[in-house]
């Protein structure tokens, strides 16, 4: 089965090399992709029919994407990685979601994120040069764990963590209620409110925790699409680590955040969507293009609906993916092409500067992903609801990024209000009073309804 979507001569069923914008890649990068792209015909394709079959954690795509020196992507050729560049990971993710396996583009997402919170910290510190130094020889697969089970898709809000400082080092306690590779992942990247926390929210800090520090239940994940994925809840019960597990200074996990986690994220899940997007377009080209109602003699592709189907999501696909990789090209130019030693400077962060576009970024993609993946379903009929044709299963995957935090509905709420309002608008750790809201409040009340009021305040 791994072989379904590849002719007998090694040539792709699904879309020509003229829909993708390749302006954007280096050589090298083709020449990575060609790598990933024969990856997925030999292993990473067949391994995803069993994840999403048997909720399979893809430890052996890993184990394959780790020979190609993958698992190190974004870490400099000096310190034993590839040393690219935004736009090679938003191509990695892609192609391994497009011709390969959404669940394992999805893990490989968190690892790139949270190695991306790693190396903008990890100067002057021997603990984070050592693990990056291993990720691919040593097949160490990373994830983020940022949730916080009291506060659903506000993951920036942490209620349900903590951490003191214990002589030399630090105690930390976390519960998150949704972690990509949870109990399967070597090593995860976890936030607390910082230590001397005094009820500030947006004080919180970044931590490298090890996988027997957390306990978590793995094979309990049970979602509706990407399967391999075993997002699930994880904690971290008063562990101590030593100084050099705080990554970055005491406090620093907004701006970590800012800088490192959520970009990566935000364009990174974008481009996992819109990998199965292109991988929904080419299933339906597969077999739209063999189809042929012998009634009329015509194939599926040759009815006027049909391409018209396929010309739209052809359109906002590419529109998508123009979008995401644009957001990558810029990050490339302010960075240097990825280059972390500009952080040695801890106020140098100018990925911070494009939040609202890689907001964006994921807001077009996922639900682009959620309009093209029901309209090639559509453009195949019976034989896509079918699990043989591979749809049904890109389908189910495809739900998961309308709601995967930040949710689209708190995406566009953010840009509306920042872009009405401000940024300083946003509140994001509840400290602003709405004035206005109180005014009107108030004055509905009647002169004893306000007495009590007042009453009530002055005993707080």
């Amino acid at each position: 089965m791994s072989l379904d979507m590849w002719n007998e001569d090694g040539s792709y069923r699904g879309l020509g090399a003229e829909f993708d914008p390749d302006w954007f890649l280096t050589d090298a990068q083709k020449e990575l992709r060609a790598k990933i792209i024969d990856l997925s015909r030999t292993t990473l394709r067949a391994n995803a029919i069993e994840s999403d079959k048997g909720f399979v954690f893809p430890r052996k795509n890993f184990e394959a994407l780790a020979e190609l020196g993958l698992l190190a992507l974004n870490v400099p050729k000096s310190m034993g990685g590839l040393g690219e560049n935004h736009i090679a990971t938003a191509m990695a993710v892609e192609t391994i979601a497009r011709y390969g396996c959404p669940s394992t583009a999805m893990c490989f997402v968190m690892h790139c994120s949270a190695v991306a919170a790693l190396m903008l910290r990890h100067h002057g510190n021997p603990a984070i040069d050592k693990l990056v130094g291993r990720l691919s020889k040593e097949c160490l697969v990373g994830t983020l764990s940022l949730s916080d089970p009291a506060t659903g898709s506000h993951v920036w809000f942490l209620m349900s963590s903590g951490a003191e400082r214990d002589g030399d080092g630090f105690v930390i306690s976390k519960k998150a209620s949704w972690t990509t590779s949870g109990g399967f992942a070597d090593w995860y990247v976890a936030q607390t409110t910082s230590p001397d926390f005094e009820g500030n929210y947006a004080d919180f800090s970044t931590w490298l925790v090890m996988a027997d520090e957390v306990t978590a239940n793995p094979g309990s994940w049970d979602g509706m699409g990407l399967r391999g994925n075993q997002s699930g809840p994880i904690e971290i019960d008063k562990v101590r680590v030593a100084a050099e597990r705080l990554v970055g200074p005491v406090g620093d996990g907004a701006t970590s955040n800012d800088e490192a986690t959520d970009p990566f994220f935000l364009f990174g899940t974008a481009s996992c969507w819109n990998g199965i997007a292109l991988s929904m377009i080419d299933l339906a080209r597969k077999h739209t293009t063999r189809k042929t109602h012998v009634d009329v003699g015509l194939r599926v592709c040759d009815y006027a609906t049909i391409q018209d189907y396929v010309g739209e999501a052809l359109i906002r696909t590419n529109a998508s993916r123009m979008m995401t990789y644009g957001v990558c090209q810029e990050m490339d130019r302010l960075t240097g092409n990825c280059d972390w030693s500009i952080h040695a400077d801890v106020e140098n962060n100018p990925r911070a500067t494009l939040v609202p576009w890689s907001w964006s970024a994921k807001y077009l993609a996922s639900s682009n992903v959620t309009e093209v993946s029901d309209k090639m379903l559509h453009a195949c009929g019976g034989t896509a609801y079918k699990a043989g044709l591979g749809m049904e299963r890109l389908l189910r995957d495809a739900k998961a990024g309308w709601v995967m935090a930040p949710t689209n509905e708190v995406v566009r709420n953010f840009l509306g209000r920042a872009g009405l309002l401000g940024f300083e608008a946003l509140d994001l750790w509840n400290q602003e009073v709405n004035q206005r809201a109180l005014d009107n409040e108030i004055k509905k009340m009647t002169p004893a309804q306000k007495a009590a009021l007042a009453e009530r305040l002055l005993a707080s």
